[in-house]
């Protein structure tokens, strides 16, 4: 994230991006293209993770472990629209793995999910072989894991 930027004002700015991207599309019905920025923003911000050194193709994030992520982005706006899909996924990247962050209306994060670079090139092919483009939102989520909030967040708060 940005360095000469202080956490606190970088904080500031992406809930006014939040803000006005969600009353731009109550205004207009059109989105601003700012949800891939607010994932990498959280993804980064909730589960600890650094943008990387030096420039890597396709990599958006990385850990203290090392481990490489493309970052991709899907605000659902209308749930009842038909399947979602994610964007394009950088196949030739050097990312190990991918973090879909899933938006709601307010650009607010809503989970995160996590899936191997493997199993994500295999369901690619799958979908290439029958022609239907992208990745679901719905089929990502079934090959992926829930990174946030923590699965067991849930039963943490009941307890």
């Amino acid at each position: 994230m940005a360095s000469s930027m202080s956490v606190f004002k970088l904080d500031k700015l992406m809930g006014e991006t939040r803000r006005l991207a969600a009353e731009y599309r109550r205004a207009t019905g059109s989105t601003l293209p700012v949800s891939g920025e607010i994932a990498r923003y959280d993804a980064m911000s909730l589960l600890g993770l650094q943008a990387p050194e030096q420039p890597l193709a396709g990599v958006d994030a990385v850990d203290g472990e090392g481990r490489r992520y493309q970052v991709k982005a899907r605000t659902l706006f209308d749930a009842g629209k038909g399947k979602q899909r994610i964007g394009q996924v950088n196949t030739e990247g050097e990312w190990d793995r991918i973090l879909l962050v899933v938006l709601n209306e307010a650009y607010e994060t809503q989970a995160i999910h996590e899936a191997e670079r493997g199993t994500v090139l295999e369901a690619l092919a799958q979908v290439k072989a029958n022609k239907r483009g992208a990745l679901s939102v719905a089929r990502f989520i079934a090959l992926s894991r829930p990174v946030w909030p923590t699965p067991d967040a849930d039963a943490r708060k009941s307890a």
